[in-house]
């Protein structure tokens, strides 16, 4: 049975690891949060850190698109017009020196369709993966990912992306409590403050996994490195139906 091995077990729990019932999700690798000018480097936080994530997601995606895997990459932005944004959020972005909104080196930050608010051109997501546009920190918060998921069958998700502590955990905890088997990439995900990354992956895996179960991008792309390209099932489709 094909599974990734994991802390504290391995993923999923049940099932065998397959394209049809896993999907992995890439939280806001945005370059509001991985460029200068942007939001964290607005509120003096190092940029370097965040970047970390960028050239191993990319070689996760690679692997992940040959294989099949359902992909989805998440973006944090408000309207243009900010009705979508709470005031109470409002008021904490501009006490700390970087107010959702307000013009920036990288246009208006955290708002739809401005430079910042775009995903790092690394990570772009190919034609056909969804994109799903949230208000706030959770990816299942005020959108259709949860639809999304139900409708092609998927029941276990690896996540990685930006932040840790932040966007990363609202999602998984969300996840969790909607019945989803999770797989956190630590190598995958990134903080502002190191403190808070390594804390945040000890959360999920205390209490025997309370959240899911914590593995590396190496580890994922190892275990799945025995399945078939993409290009070999639509092969062996393609003599089916012929010899059908």
């Amino acid at each position: 049975m094909i599974k990734v091995a994991a802390d504290p077990y391995a993923f999923p729990y049940q099932q065998e690891l397959t394209p049809q019932n896993t999907a992995l999700i890439v939280i806001d690798v945005q370059i509001d949060f991985c460029n200068f000018g942007g939001y964290l480097d607005q509120k003096g936080f190092d940029i370097s850190l965040t970047r970390t994530v960028i050239q191993p997601i990319k070689a996760l995606l690679t692997v992940a698109r040959a294989k099949g895997f359902p992909i989805f990459h998440t973006r944090e932005g408000h309207r243009s017009d900010l009705a979508d944004l709470s005031e109470v959020k409002h008021w904490r972005s501009h006490r700390a020196g970087a107010e959702i909104g307000s013009e920036g080196p990288l246009g208006r930050i955290l708002v739809r369709g401005e430079p910042g608010w775009q995903i790092v051109p690394e990570l772009a997501p190919l034609p056909g993966e969804p994109v799903i546009d949230k208000p706030g920190n959770g990816a299942f918060y005020a959108t259709d990912l949860d639809l999304l998921l139900q409708r092609i069958g998927v029941k276990n998700l690896v996540i990685c992306g930006l932040t840790t502590a932040v966007c990363v955990h609202s999602t998984l905890r969300e996840a969790s409590d909607r019945g989803y088997d999770i797989l956190l990439l630590e190598d995958c995900c990134a903080e502002s403050d190191p403190r808070l990354h390594a804390a945040a992956i000890e959360m999920v895996k205390m209490e025997g996994g309370i959240f899911g179960t914590v593995g590396t991008s190496q580890a994922f792309i190892s275990t799945v490195s025995s399945l078939p390209d993409v290009k070999e099932q639509q092969s062996e489709l393609d003599q089916y139906v012929a010899f059908s």
